[in-house]
């Protein structure tokens, strides 16, 4: 049984991955669109409105879906492996800075899709400057998650 496991694992692992670099797309991605937009399309102009729609195509088609495949596949992860070597690795240092992680990128992503709904409505909350300041948080947690979980630091 747990020969089948780790081909699941493995499969699961590598899916991950990949709905993990699409939102990561997204998440860097859609800060720097509302930059360009503040800066570049007043209100009710027709580039507002062109900005508006690719903001929106970007959350639908890319960033939620991606989102919600990245907690599905590895909630799944988190399943197969309790099924191999148990639950306790979910207090390993590692796993818990991992946590940590999904829980900024999953705020900042709920950030960003309040942000967009702004813009629709023709609300501009946040600076061009704030925007570019904040783009590369996503990439500066997930050096520390990917980090967390391919050292396992805190495990001797």
């Amino acid at each position: 049984m747990k020969d089948g496991l780790v081909g699941s694992y493995n499969l699961l692992i590598g899916l991950h991955i990949i709905a993990v670099i699409a939102w990561m797309a997204g998440l860097m991605m859609l800060p720097r669109l509302f930059a360009y937009h503040t800066e570049t399309a007043p209100p009710g102009s027709e580039f507002d409105a062109h900005f508006i729609r690719w903001e929106g195509k970007l959350t639908k088609i890319i960033l939620n879906p991606a989102m919600i495949l990245v907690w599905l596949l590895g909630l799944s992860l988190i399943y197969v492996d309790s099924q191999i070597r148990g639950i306790s690795f979910l207090l390993e240092p590692w796993m818990l800075t991992k946590i940590a992680g999904i829980v900024f990128m999953t705020s900042w992503h709920h950030v960003l899709t309040r942000a967009r709904k702004g813009f629709a409505a023709g609300r501009r909350d946040r600076t061009g400057k704030f925007w570019r300041m904040t783009n590369e948080l996503p990439f500066l947690a997930a050096i520390v998650m990917v980090l967390a979980v391919t050292t396992k630091f805190g495990n001797h």
